[in-house]
């Protein structure tokens, strides 16, 4: 079995963050692993409380994965501490990790930012150019690139000067009121579109996280950046058509709506 390491936060009502990227990484066929960044309280509604690990710590965490399950690709996601960004990016340069995928969480959905400027630029210096692959949203590529990002070809733009500014591939995420469901991958001075269904849907709590794991569980696997992508897409717009409806806020998705078996079926199903 190929393995997978997320590294990122812990959502305790369990629609974004470490549980929803080890329930993407199981449902995409990887055994997934986690270091955990920060502990939070929080739920459909929001954060009402950050507790995040030591450095040390966390990279003690990191030191036992790569020492006996080494992981065949590694998802980040939101490190809003400079200290822990460079001990992420520490860990990653001595094991020599492979297959990296960076979900640089900077700016919320509503245009907030999540993490301060130094912790921005220590991610922009150490690790991001470690990346096979960005996947910012909208307002993350505008921080990353620079530029304000109002149509189609500023996707293109921007996705390139990403590209060639951390010498990786960019996949610019749609939505926003711009190209919604309609992601751009740019490397190596060309792009693709990968199309996508809007799907109406307001549970959408950890669609992020979802898709950078979905993308780093099929590069696990063996396939190539562009099937990693394409398959991730499917397996998010697979997760959102579900419906799920949990929670009072933006409530999480149904990341295990393919599963069938014994182990799935409920009291009912087995009585009949």
């Amino acid at each position: 079995m190929r393995t997978a390491l997320t590294i990122a936060g812990s959502d305790s009502s369990g629609g974004a963050g470490i549980q929803a990227d080890i329930k993407t990484m199981i449902t995409n066929g990887v055994y997934a692993m986690s270091a955990i960044t920060a502990l939070t309280a929080q739920n459909t509604m929001g954060v009402t409380g950050i507790m995040e690990v030591t450095p040390d710590f966390l990279g003690e965490q990191l030191d036992n994965i790569f020492t006996d399950i080494y992981p065949d690709a590694v998802k980040i996601g939101m490190v809003s501490n400079s200290d822990l960004i460079k001990k992420i990016a520490e860990k990653l340069k001595e094991y020599d990790a492979k297959n990296i995928v960076v979900d640089p969480v900077m700016v919320a959905t509503s245009g907030s930012k999540l993490i301060s400027d130094e912790a921005i630029a220590t991610l922009k210096e150490y690790l991001l150019p470690m990346a096979l692959v960005l996947t910012p949203n909208i307002p993350e590529a505008e921080v990353l690139s620079g530029m304000t990002i109002q149509s189609a070809d500023d996707m293109i733009e921007a996705a390139r000067v990403i590209s060639e500014t951390y010498h990786c591939a960019v996949l610019c995420k749609g939505g926003h009121q711009l190209n919604d469901a309609n992601d751009l991958l740019y490397r190596n001075g060309s792009y693709q579109w990968f199309h996508g269904k809007r799907i109406e849907n307001p549970n959408t709590h950890g669609t992020g996280c979802t898709l950078s794991s979905a993308i780093a569980s099929n590069l696990a696997k063996g396939f190539d950046l562009d099937i990693s992508v394409e398959r991730a897409k499917a397996y998010i717009s697979g997760a959102l058509s579900a419906m799920l409806d949990l929670g009072n806020g933006s409530g999480p998705m149904n990341h295990g709506f393919n599963l069938t078996g014994t182990f799935i079926e409920t009291a009912k199903e087995v009585q009949k």
